[in-house]
């Protein structure tokens, strides 16, 4: 088992036997960041990379590795004029596409997708 399956898995036994110890949960989401080419982890800016070539007209994109940095887990969010007149799960087939070689070494990922504003 790899450091960071156990690490995973370590966290939610945790989260779990707090569940089970307390009434009340407390939820606390990771650290967001805005990826560019000078932050971000190894990952996420290889993710970003592929989604701006592949949504060129992307308005705002943000990738964030949330397994820790081991890169096992992804949230993607990401606002495109390509996604215009597309239902959500078209949306987000279009990234998993866009991802598809990034995919397969991935344990999870977590999509979201919009069309821009204005």
């Amino acid at each position: 088992m790899s450091s960071c399956t156990r690490a995973l898995s370590g966290t939610v036994t945790s989260a779990l036997r707090a569940l089970r110890s307390t009434s009340r949960v407390v939820v606390v989401g990771p650290v967001r960041r805005h990826v560019s080419s000078q932050t971000g982890t190894d990952g996420e800016v290889r993710i970003a990379s592929v989604l701006k070539e592949k949504f060129p007209s992307a308005s705002s994109l943000r990738v964030v590795d949330i397994s820790g940095g081991c890169g096992a887990m992804y949230e993607i969010h990401i606002e495109s004029s390509e996604f215009k007149g597309k239902r959500t799960v078209q949306q987000h087939q279009l990234v998993n596409q866009a991802l598809k070689e990034e995919i397969q070494g991935m344990h999870g990922l977590r999509i979201f997708t919009d069309v821009p504003k204005h």
